[in-house]
This record gives structure tokens, sequence and C-alpha cells, in this order.
């Protein structure tokens, strides 16, 4: 450290001099990497949406699985189908679905199979009577739409 002392008056001129020493001068840069655009190849996508808002859902229809014996649909169903083998049979629960969700059943025997609605009021498509349980043709592909957790349209081949 330098220590200037003294007047100083216009006609007197004090200087100064100091020499700093750079080590290294080379100043670089940061290098920019323009990000890839389409599907990571590792991590897990989630809460995907279109507007930021609504979720993007299933591009398909993903399969619930073959159920062979009685089965009782689940929330984990909704916006999926379920595919009905020998021996199978459906029970569309009370109070378990929200309004809006959407299960589709598909009947891949020979034999018509029995859903039934143990749900407090299910109606078929068009109808205006409180059922049972319907019939579901050989083949056939049905949709469960639910109004409310107690109320439920069937539309499709029943």
């Amino acid at each position: 450290m330098t220590t200037l002392s003294g007047i100083i008056t216009p006609t007197n001129v004090v200087t100064a001099t100091s020499t700093n020493t750079l080590t290294n001068k080379t100043l670089t840069s940061p290098t920019l990497t323009t990000p890839v655009l389409g599907t990571p190849t590792s991590g897990n996508l989630s809460n995907c949406t279109v507007d930021g808002t609504n979720e993007v859902g299933f591009r398909n229809v993903p399969a619930v699985g073959t159920k062979t014996t009685s089965y009782t649909l689940q929330t984990a169903d909704v916006g999926k189908y379920v595919q009905v083998g020998s021996g199978g049979s459906i029970e569309i629960p009370d109070a378990t679905f929200s309004e809006g969700d959407a299960v589709s059943l598909f009947n891949n025997t020979t034999g018509d199979i029995t859903v039934t609605c143990t749900i407090t009021t299910a109606y078929v498509a068009g109808t205006d009577s409180d059922v049972a349980s319907v019939t579901l043709a050989t083949r056939g592909v049905c949709t469960i739409f639910f109004i409310s957790g107690t109320v439920c349209v069937i539309t499709g081949n029943v």
C-alpha cells in the first residue's frame, strides 16, 4: 500500500504509479447448449399439460387387463378399459367414482356377461329407469360414465 502525504496546491502535481500484473488474461464466454426437444432419454414426465392447466391425457385407451373372475371396478380403472374373458363378470360399486370418470368394458367371450350395478342409480343411455344389472353382448363394448359417485350412465352393447 502506498501512502501519499503533503499539501497539494494547483501548482504542485502529485503522481503515484503502480504496476499491477494480471496472471490470467484470457477471458472465456460460457458455452451455450441448445436444449433437446422431444421425449427425454431418461427420467419421468409427470403433470404434463397442454396449456399449463389441463392434463394431456392418453393417446390411446390403456388396458386394465383381462378379468376371468368377478371383478369390481376401481378408481385406478378410470380412463382405461377392462377386458372380460371366460367366466368373468363386472360390478359397478357405489360411492367410489367421481363426476366425469369413465371406464370402458370389452366382452371378449362367446357369450353374454352380466354387469351388476351396486351403484345407487345406473341408467342405460336413452332410458329413464334405474337398472340393477345389464347384459353386455358377446364381443360387445360399453362405457360407464359417472355423473357422480352414486349415479352412472351405461352406453354401448347392453
